[in-house]
């Protein structure tokens, strides 16, 4: 019998789950996707998480309460929570401070990619535990 192919352990920056979960078909469709029908495992962390919601509030997205709380519910159910160590994993410089969470959850949750469409975390591979990768790379490695 053969054996299943191993899902990957992923984690998908901040921008990439707001644009697939808010335009549904758009281009990040196939990312969504991937998520929904188990061809992936996206890791969350408390930090990257409350990101999540902080910015599904962001005015200019203009969703009211319970389109936040159904963005969510097509999302968080679908990852595996991980608990972040007391003393978080060192991780390469990098330039925005923002990206530390991501990259402490990569390690920390034993990705196997990190997703992003940030134009600086790309810089950092060779020196980074796993491939960072944008989301039309990566959802081109779960269509064999």
């Amino acid at each position: 019998m053969p054996r299943s192919p191993r899902i990957p352990r992923v984690v998908i920056d901040t921008n990439l789950v707001l644009s697939a979960l808010v335009f549904a078909q758009g281009r990040l469709a196939p990312l969504r996707h991937a998520w929904q029908g188990a061809r992936c495992q996206p890791l969350v962390s408390s930090v990257t998480a409350a990101e999540l919601i902080r910015v599904l509030a962001y005015p200019k997205f203009k969703l009211s309460a319970e389109d936040r709380q159904e963005l969510l519910a097509d999302y968080l159910p679908c990852c595996i929570t991980v608990r972040m160590p007391a003393k978080l994993p060192a991780t390469p410089v990098c330039r925005d401070p923002f990206d530390l969470p991501f990259l402490q959850l990569a390690i920390a949750g034993k990705a196997e990619y990190l997703v992003t469409g940030d134009q600086d975390l790309p810089s950092l591979t060779g020196r980074f535990i796993c491939p960072i990768i944008a989301a039309d790379q990566f959802v081109n490695t779960l269509n064999p």
